[in-house]
């Protein structure tokens, strides 16, 4: 039985939770974090000392970032390679997407959607509101480009890399603010809208 803690609204638990839809893996989510305690309790620091979410319990093995679960799930359980490059080099390319995504892509995109998003529009610092579009913009341009070459970040079939790529473009196509064109990237994002998965867990409102 796989377990999944973590609230639903985090762009983190968001990324396994997707993983596990695409590949077709059952589990079962407990709400965490914030608003819904427990990740600071006793028993939940003892599967993940961090105090942070996701944490994952496969039978219980336990794990926690976001990444190294989407890695662990991917390898171990997308036997049909749903989602799982068979190549070597296919795969290192989605890794490589994947942290991109979190060390480039989510640090101007942090600054933006606490500002945007759960700042009350009184308290907002606009402009670090404005340098945050500015460091999205230069950070989703490359992306932008990559996309020019084929249709998925890592190649031409749709992979686990495209996933927290996937929730930094609905953060970035749904908040209220001007943005340059960048058609492939749009173009892309359209096209992972449609997937049930992704539909389930990471096109929602943002909170």
């Amino acid at each position: 039985m796989l377990t999944i803690w973590g609230r639903t609204n985090s762009i983190n638990v968001q990324k396994v939770l997707c993983c596990c839809d695409e590949i077709g893996l059952p589990y079962t989510q407990i709400d965490a974090g914030m608003a819904f305690g427990i990740n600071k309790t006793a028993d939940y620091l003892a599967m993940n000392p961090n105090g942070l979410v996701p944490t994952m319990s496969d039978d219980g093995f336990i794990l926690w970032e976001s990444h190294a679960m989407m890695r662990y799930l991917c390898r171990s359980h997308d036997t049909d390679h749903l989602i799982t490059p068979k190549d070597e080099k296919t795969f290192a390319k989605a890794d490589q997407w994947i942290d991109w995504a979190h060390t480039t892509g989510w640090v101007p995109m942090r600054g933006l959607f606490w500002g945007m998003v759960r700042t009350p529009p009184e308290q907002r610092n606009h402009a670090d509101i404005a340098a945050s579009i500015e460091g999205c913009a230069k950070a989703f341009a490359l992306v932008d480009q990559e996309l020019s070459r084929h249709a998925y970040i890592a190649g031409d079939t749709f992979s686990f890399g495209d996933i927290p790529l996937a929730l930094l473009a609905h953060r970035w196509f749904t908040i209220d603010i001007e943005r340059p064109d960048m058609p492939h990237f749009q173009h892309w994002y359209e096209g992972i809208v449609a997937r049930p998965g992704f539909a389930k867990h990471g096109s929602g409102p943002l909170s």
